[in-house]
């Protein structure tokens, strides 16, 4: 029997994860929203139910865990402590057309889309998004919270700090560090460690103005 799962967030990542998460082998219950003007319609073949109050009733009806769906950090965060604080799991879905080694480590309520790779003895945080095609290469550490979003190459023994986005084809050289709360924008090429809260863009990845 299929594990049911919910997943929150009904915008375009939602989307996304609703699919992979039905690829994965998971019995999608549908979605939930904050959004009330979501409610009671179909996003994805997949019905809006409600927001969190109708959360309890679907773990007495036997959803047993939920992925939260949403981009932002605080917000999977928020999200993550409500699911949690209900007694119900967070769900870990990995497309299976994406490829994780069985020596790296994937934390709970992370989402690996079609396309990411993890490599060898790679960790990567909870409540974390690995998106479509990108690169965690062998022996990478990504804290949670931490979008690597498509197209990304880690290249081996990377750092990434918890509350970073890693942009659309962005490439990170080996042995660099990400710190936390970082944005490299998209197409950058990190080729020195970027420090706790900074923007870097362009290539080489610079300090933003």
């Amino acid at each position: 029997m299929k594990k049911r799962i919910v997943v929150w967030g009904a915008g375009g990542h939602g989307k996304v994860v609703a699919e992979a998460a039905a690829a994965a082998g998971f019995g999608v219950a549908g979605f939930l929203d904050d959004d009330a003007e979501t409610h009671g319609t179909s996003v994805a073949g997949y019905d809006v139910i409600g927001g969190v109050e109708a959360f309890g009733e679907l773990i007495a009806r036997g959803v047993a865990a939920a992925v939260p769906a949403v981009g932002d950090p605080d917000a999977r965060r928020r999200l993550g402590v409500l699911i949690t604080e209900a007694g119900a799991g967070l769900a870990t879905v990995v497309h299976p057309r994406a490829t994780v080694s069985p020596t790296a480590e994937v934390l709970e309520g992370t989402v690996v889309l079609a396309g990411a790779v993890v490599g060898p003895g790679s960790r990567v945080g909870r409540l974390g998004i690995v998106n479509h095609n990108a690169v965690v290469d062998h022996d990478c550490e990504i804290g949670e919270l931490v979008h690597i979003a498509p197209g990304v190459v880690l290249a081996g023994d990377v750092k990434v700090g918890a509350r970073s986005l890693v942009g659309a084809g962005a490439v990170v050289l080996p042995g660099r560090s990400v710190g936390s709360a970082c944005t490299v924008g998209a197409g950058a090429i990190v080729t020195r460690d970027v420090p706790d809260g900074a923007t870097a863009v362009g290539v080489p990845a610079r300090p933003a103005d």
